[in-house]
């Protein structure tokens, strides 16, 4: 037996067969910002979580698991994907201008729960070249544990002087850069934030050899903006979306998911 044999397991419950995409719902900020909107009570989590059953996969993390297990039960459930690591640059409370990562679990723990995906941020770009190697060196250790034990890996590249430099947060030339690493390294898919249009979105998939899924970031304004990038991110080649606020913090995030599936694939849905 391969564990090559397991990803492709994997892949085959996470992306859809027919559309060759997939829709995971990331409901894990809380340990990135703590409780708020479509995530603040254990009940609110509970209801969430089956409202959205029709997606793809929906992310969460290690230490909710135990809490909405059940969602993850029955052959119409979606795929279980860990978000794996903690990382303190994008919280709005103490705040810090750098931040740092750490996995909150062991890919063996992953396996053991029954995860086809793992997700892990890959910070460049810090001041201090040392602590970008360390982010490599982090990643590509993950990388190769995932190999070992035949579960998918997402990176989701990002600048670690977003604080600073806001700009290059969506720059694409940085987005095509990032996502090549993530993809060299040994990136199964990578996550990516939107890049503002179709065409220089699509600048940065054509670069990248991994199925690039593409973030839906903070919540729009109006649901349509959000459709609008949904459906410009498929446009621009996108092996799917993952969108969390967007869907868990909608009105009625049963039927965004529904939309998005629409967008997403199409006749498949």
């Amino acid at each position: 037996m391969d564990a090559r044999i397991g990803k492709k397991i994997r892949a085959g419950r996470l992306f859809n067969q027919k559309s060759g995409r997939s829709l995971i719902v990331a409901y894990s900020h809380g340990v990135l910002m703590g409780p708020g909107p479509g995530m603040e009570t254990l009940v609110e989590i509970q209801r969430m979580a089956e409202a959205v059953h029709e997606a793809d996969g929906l992310m969460v993390t290690p230490g909710m698991l135990r809490y909405v297990e059940d969602a993850f039960v029955g052959r119409d459930r979606p795929s279980l994907v860990i978000h794996l690591d903690y990382q303190s640059f994008s919280r709005s409370i103490r705040p810090y201008e750098q931040g740092a990562t750490v996995e909150m679990a062991q890919i063996e723990e992953v396996v053991a729960a029954g995860a086809d995906a793992v997700m892990t941020y890959l910070y460049i770009a810090y001041d201090d070249p040392e602590r970008e190697k360390m982010e490599i060196a982090r990643n590509a250790r993950l990388a190769r544990a995932c190999e070992r034990w035949g579960v998918l890996l997402m990176i989701e590249p990002r600048s670690a002087r977003e604080a600073t430099d806001p700009g290059d947060k969506t720059d694409s030339q940085l987005l095509a850069m990032y996502c090549r690493i993530a993809a060299e390294i040994g990136a199964d898919i990578v996550k990516c934030i939107y890049a503002g249009t179709t065409e220089k979105m699509a600048e940065v998939i054509s670069g990248c050899p991994a199925p690039v899924l593409v973030a839906g970031g903070a919540r729009a304004a109006e649901p349509q903006q959000a459709f609008q990038q949904a459906a410009s991110a498929i446009e621009a080649g996108a092996a799917g979306l993952v969108f969390g606020r967007n869907i868990y913090q909608s009105a009625d995030p049963a039927a965004a998911v529904a939309r998005y599936r629409q967008i997403i694939h199409g006749k498949a849905a």
